[in-house]
């Protein structure tokens, strides 16, 4: 493990615990539980330490903050990514409700995935959200036309295309990624730092969409 991997495999272990306790937590209270998970690359030892937590699994549902349109078995996808890092297991008992559908596109399919979301245990007992170097959250890019739509609708999800990004994806909307009891970012580096730190100290959302989450409650995790 090199100097950089320790400190944040140590963040993804912090993290991790933190998550369990809060199913754990809601679990004594409620016959289910949903947790809200992203993809990419920093979330990956977080979901391996989350696999291990001792958990009644089969009482929790994971869906996603926001998905590529593309098949499972595709390299970007982030079910994937939950299938082979969180659904490991014990955890392989947990319910895995994915963003996507054999529809075409997300215009085609947005109307099946709501439905399937809409009917899981909201809220949430925790959203993980991670941050983009330009300030997006889930799908929620500054440069898509659909980033009004995404902030401001009372759908549970939003079809996005996005100039910046060559797949067309599928995304929470910001009001029903607020509809949870607890929030958490989980970034890494010296510049999700500093974009952090110009979120904080700003309030124009479009410029900066992780910003829709900072006047809420947020657990930050972050190391270099």
């Amino acid at each position: 493990m090199t100097l950089e991997q320790a400190p944040r495999e140590r963040l993804s272990r912090q993290l991790a615990e933190a998550v369990g306790e809060a199913l754990r937590s809601d679990l004594a209270e409620r016959e289910s539980v949903l947790l809200v998970i992203s993809g990419g690359s920093t979330p990956v030892p977080f979901l391996r330490a989350l696999a291990d937590m001792p958990l009644p699994w089969s009482r929790v549902e994971v869906t996603l903050a926001d998905e590529r349109w593309v098949s499972e078995s595709d390299d970007d996808s982030n079910a994937r990514l939950v299938r082979e890092h969180l659904l490991q297991g014990e955890a392989s008992q947990a319910r895995f409700v994915p963003l996507t559908s054999d529809a075409a596109t997300p215009e085609q399919g947005v109307a099946e995935v709501a439905e399937r979301i809409s009917g899981l245990a909201w809220p949430a007992s925790a959203v993980v959200l991670g941050m983009g170097g330009d300030g997006h959250t889930a799908s929620l890019f500054p440069d898509s036309r659909e980033l009004d739509l995404a902030l401001s609708t009372d759908e549970p999800v939003v079809a996005v295309r996005t100039p910046s990004q060559p797949q067309p994806r599928i995304s929470l909307s910001a009001d029903r990624l607020h509809q949870a009891y607890r929030h958490f970012l989980h970034i890494t580096g010296e510049a999700k730092r500093d974009v952090l730190g110009k979120a904080l100290a700003g309030d124009d959302t479009r410029a900066l969409p992780i910003r829709a989450f900072l006047a809420s409650p947020l657990g930050i995790y972050w190391a270099p």
